[in-house]
């Protein structure tokens, strides 16, 4: 008996990429069309001015507001005037930040800087959160909210360190 191999026949087949394609052609628009493009804003920040060492140089208006991992101090140098913020188990309150910097402004209409100073281990929205509130404060006018200057030109620095005794 003789035995009959059989031998399989290889066929090649084509790979149908038709329906792969419809989808990308209907997807990829759709991708770009719901995408949320970032707005990127940049704000030009300044290093604090250096201390004036010449006793003659005329004092004038300095706004700093120091960020501390359990506070945040608002100093203002002609007065001396200091004025703390406590954090709470949420944060920080904002809005009394910014009435404070609201009275500042009122008594100091042409002064248009300010300087941040904060500690390392701030988180970067609290920080991002009292440049916003030192730079400008809204304001409702006629159903509208508008955006009011305050102090736009920041500087940014490191917080001096506290010496407890």
């Amino acid at each position: 008996m003789k035995r009959r191999v059989r031998r399989r026949q290889y066929v090649s087949t084509e790979l149908d990429i038709t329906a792969f394609l419809n989808l990308m052609v209907i997807l990829i628009p759709f991708l770009l069309i719901t995408a949320v493009f970032s707005r990127v804003t940049v704000l030009d920040l300044y290093l604090p001015p250096e201390a004036q060492a010449s006793s003659s140089a005329k004092k004038s208006f300095q706004l700093e507001v120091v960020i501390r991992k359990d506070s945040i101090l608002v100093k203002e140098s002609l007065s001396r005037l200091k004025k703390s913020i406590k954090a709470t188990k949420d944060g920080f309150d904002y809005l009394k930040l910014e009435k404070i910097l609201i009275d500042l402004k009122d008594k100091n209409p042409n002064k248009r800087d300010a300087t941040i100073l904060s500690e390392a281990d701030i988180e970067y929205d609290t920080l991002v959160q009292v440049m916003d509130h030192v730079r400008m404060r809204e304001v409702k006018k006629e159903h509208n909210i508008v955006l009011e200057e305050l102090f736009p030109g920041i500087s940014i620095g490191d917080a001096p360190r506290v010496t407890r005794k």
